[in-house]
């Protein structure tokens, strides 16, 4: 059994977590508690902005998607995701929806930063239905709060960060066969 200040995930009291769906919280305890009889340890997550706090049982943690947060690195490697071009999907927007959700509440950078990519607008887009908007709202925030936390910077820096790097996504395709500039393009078999 880990020690009081650590746990199997070797996450200490003060360390930045990430929790799937949740975001970036602060571990504020490790300690143990009695439940049904049985005593548990438990990590104590506070997320500070929210006001919540949350507990789980340290042999838990890892099956329930808590991680350090991202490296410089991997952080640098979602907003690289988001410059790509946004994946298309022809699936009913309900099944969809279930995706990019399940994305999302996986807690992985990357995955979110792929639904960023493939909900993000341009001017020159149509609106986005309510439903988009608040999947797209929500790992923009989370892809933020893990930026924040990894890079030491503002969430006005974080949220400049993201916006330019979606920017940088290719513009999409045209009808007509047509890109955005009204060149024909190049049909792939």
């Amino acid at each position: 059994m880990a020690s009081a200040k650590e746990t199997a995930l070797n996450l200490k009291v003060g360390e930045s977590v990430v929790y799937p769906g949740r975001g970036v919280g602060l571990v504020s305890a490790i300690e143990e508690q009695e439940a049904a009889g049985f005593k548990l340890e438990v990590i104590v997550i506070e997320f500070v902005k929210e006001k919540a706090v949350i507990k789980i049982p340290t042999s838990r943690a890892g099956k329930q998607g808590l991680r350090r947060v991202s490296d410089s690195a991997a952080i640098d490697r979602a907003l690289e995701v988001m410059t790509g071009k946004a994946r298309k999907s022809k699936t009913m927007w309900s099944r969809r929806a279930q995706e990019l959700e399940a994305k999302i509440n996986s807690g992985d950078i990357i995955q979110m930063a792929e639904v960023a990519r493939d909900l993000h607008r341009n001017a020159d887009q149509t609106e986005a239905s309510f439903s988009e908007r608040g999947l797209y709202d929500t790992a923009v925030a989370l892809i933020a709060q893990e930026v924040v936390a990894a890079k030491q910077v503002t969430e006005q820096e974080a949220a400049a960060l993201i916006q330019e790097n979606l920017s940088k996504s290719p513009a999409p395709s045209g009808k007509d066969g047509q890109d955005e500039n009204g060149d024909a393009l190049e049909k792939v078999a």
